[in-house]
């Protein structure tokens, strides 16, 4: 590409999205893709990146602005097909978590054994919350190389029926935006649409995709990409600080899109999903875990406990996440039904050895 006609066309751009609240003009959605075309391929200059992507956010988005910079990150999205009827990936905010302890990197091995190939699509924390990721777990704790190859990843996922992938692998071009990111501070547009790639498709119609938003309003344009995605069913939710553990800290508001006219909105309220005793002992556990510090050595301790002998409080929360992630796929008629099939998963211990061979075939 010519470098003249890259910065014209950049500059253009930003002449419409930064001119101010009230003189600034939408994109249409192929001048949006273009846009981040060029950021993604390097074409333009590492500061007129950085102003797109701030303007571009404090202008808001439209729903065709994001549908056309979903498209330029689909683009770039390294593919593969893996010999699974079905599989979910699990899209978690990749600026992590830092309040309440999340257990869903330990949720994976747990839907594994259930009969849902799993994985978590991640990367090491980003602004502004820099908090947890899965990412973080497996280089920071657990000790997996930060050169580690896409190949390995890939096998072992094929091999044991759950993983973690990275945007390293996946998408180096949006990886390689993580200095600029860091310098900007705010959440740009990317922070949505990252969670709606597609690194990996099972043979059949089976590829499955839950992922939250928090700022009301973000899930219209998370559902306009869901149709346009290769996932052939796709959940969205306001989960715990984003993220896919639905329903226990506040009812979640929930739409589920199966490329029919319309997403199916559904709400997930705790004390309509168990009976009394599990209700109870997911509310205490939530509540005993939110005066803790939220540490990778933290999580990491009890979450193995959990996988280890069905002990601790990280159990009964994991057992909920996979079981209401299994009843929203049509695995479990009820929540409670999929939180008493990883119960007894839970106490057979398979998946925390399962777990650790996976650590030691990775590093």
């Amino acid at each position: 590409m010519d470098e003249t006609d890259a910065s014209k066309r950049m500059q253009g751009y930003l002449q419409k999205i930064a001119t101010g609240p009230k003189m600034s003009k939408d994109l249409t959605e192929q001048e949006a893709e273009d846009a981040l075309t060029l950021i993604l391929n390097g074409s333009v200059s590492p500061v007129r990146a950085g102003i797109f992507l701030i303007a571009a956010r404090m202008k808001l988005e439209t729903v065709a602005e994001n549908i056309g910079y979903w498209k330029a990150l689909n683009r770039t999205t390294i593919q593969h097909e893996v010999p699974f009827e079905k599989i979910l990936q699990i899209a978690d905010p990749f600026d992590g978590f830092n309040r309440v302890p999340y257990f869903g990197f330990f949720t994976l091995p747990v839907l594994a054994r259930i009969g849902l190939p799993a994985y978590g699509h991640s990367t090491q924390s980003l602004p502004p919350k820099f908090g947890i990721t899965f990412e973080d777990l497996l280089v920071k704790h657990y000790g997996v190389s930060k050169n580690d190859n896409h190949e390995k990843r890939l096998a072992l996922l094929k091999k044991h029926q759950f993983g973690y992938l990275s945007t390293r692998h996946t998408n180096p071009s949006l990886e390689n935006l993580r200095d600029m990111r860091v310098e900007i501070v705010k959440r740009p547009m990317l922070a949505t649409l990252e969670k709606m790639l597609q690194p990996v498709k099972a043979r059949s119609k089976g590829n499955f995709l839950a992922t939250g938003y928090f700022h009301r309003g973000y899930e219209v344009s998370m559902l306009a990409v869901a149709r346009l995605s290769g996932f052939d069913k796709t959940i969205i939710g306001n989960g715990s600080e984003g993220t896919t553990f639905y329903g226990v800290h506040k009812e979640a508001k929930m739409f589920i899109d199966s490329g029919e006219k319309n997403a199916v909105e559904k709400k997930l309220v705790l004390q309509n999903m168990y009976s009394k005793v599990t209700r109870d002992e997911i509310q205490n556990a939530y509540q005993d875990l939110k005066s803790e510090t939220t540490t990778l050595e933290f999580l990491a301790k009890w979450g193995e406990t959990a996988l280890k002998n069905n002990q601790g409080p990280a159990a009964p929360l994991i057992a909920c996440h996979a079981g209401t992630l299994g009843h929203l796929l049509g695995m479990f008629a009820t929540p409670q039904e999929g939180f008493d099939a990883a119960r007894n998963i839970l106490s057979g211990g398979e998946c925390h050895s399962q777990l650790m061979e996976y650590f030691e075939e990775i590093r």
